[in-house]
């Protein structure tokens, strides 16, 4: 096994309510084995205390775990789920795929993913240069919006008044207060936005058991693997399933199928990383009420094979780029 770190600038400065990034940090592991390559790709989050160096560090001590023919399943029970898991376990499957000439899909028995609409996030900005934002990618069927706790309402009308056709959501990213949610929601109703994604702190979220809204909420950092569900089907119609918070496909695999059998519905997310980072979460779009893999839409340029985007809509991977 191998991993090393590579940066991409973004196309422009991306913002949301923690903080401001300019280029996305990724890191990729390659796993070889009678000169057969299968690699995976994950963005290192400081949120959940994950850095370049830590999760380099974390896969060095991976590396006997390989040499010994560790599998996906070991592997789950081998490291902690996050952005070092993930880039070996995708690494693992694309690595299968190769030896045995399919698809990754076929391999793990999932429906063969079809092009599907992907959503296209505006940074956090000022109510006009959101809207701005938004005129600029009107044509876009899904436009997820970014916000803190000021000028919220302010900018969902002016994203609104300048996209007036688009399907909308936004993304608080724990940045609200309980009472937020009493003064806000009913407007976003009015507004149209299909889905508020985690309005509140996670760990700090009772206050959404009591809460009767009229746009449906959606858990991200409040949901990481499947274990995490029970707790959360009181609160939350929706969970955003992102491979780097799962640990990797194996694990988002089940968590995809246990909302399922909760009735939750879910969606698929990303952070900001090449095409390698959202190949493999394409297999897990069947079915997913939102799609919101553009990661590779805010970059400068992305690696090559990527995947294919016509517009909003993106295409499942090609060989050449994984699985």
């Amino acid at each position: 096994m191998r991993a090393h770190a590579a940066a991409w600038p973004l196309a422009q400065t991306f913002t949301i309510s923690r903080g401001s990034k300019s280029q996305s940090d990724v890191v990729i592991a390659e796993v070889e084995a009678n000169g057969i390559v299968g690699r995976g790709e994950c963005v290192p989050y400081p949120r959940y205390g994950e850095t370049i160096a830590s999760v380099l560090e974390t896969l060095r001590g991976a590396e006997r775990f390989v040499a010994d023919g560790g599998t996906r399943e070991t592997l789950l029970a081998t490291l902690p789920p996050g952005a070092a898991r993930n880039a070996l376990d995708c690494a693992l499957w694309d690595l299968e795929a190769n030896m045995a000439g399919k698809r990754v899909w076929d391999l793990a028995h999932l429906p063969t993913p079809t092009p599907v609409v992907t959503a296209y996030t505006l940074s956090l900005d000022t109510p006009e240069a959101m809207g701005a934002n938004a005129q600029s990618q009107a044509t876009r069927p899904l436009l997820k919006l970014k916000l803190d706790r000021t000028d919220t309402l302010s900018r969902v009308e002016s994203v609104r008044e300048h996209a007036p056709n688009a399907r909308l959501i936004v993304d608080a990213n724990e940045a609200w207060q309980p009472e937020d949610l009493e003064a806000w929601l009913p407007r976003l109703a009015e507004l149209g936005i299909e889905l508020v994604e985690q309005p509140l702190p996670a760990g700090s979220d009772e206050a959404l058991r009591a809460l009767n809204s009229p746009v449906p909420i959606g858990a991200d950092e409040s949901c990481h693997i499947c274990d995490d569900l029970e707790q959360l089907a009181d609160r939350y119609q929706t969970v955003n399933i992102k491979l780097d918070k799962t640990g990797g496909l194996t694990e988002a695999m089940r968590l995809r199928a246990a909302a399922i059998e909760s009735g939750m519905s879910f969606m698929i997310g990303c952070m900001i990383g090449t095409s390698l980072s959202m190949a493999p979460a394409m297999l897990l779009t069947p079915g997913a009420s939102f799609v919101d893999l553009d990661g590779p839409l805010l970059l400068a340029r992305d690696r090559t094979p990527g995947l294919h985007y016509d517009g909003a809509l993106v295409s499942p991977p090609t060989p050449g780029l994984w699985g």
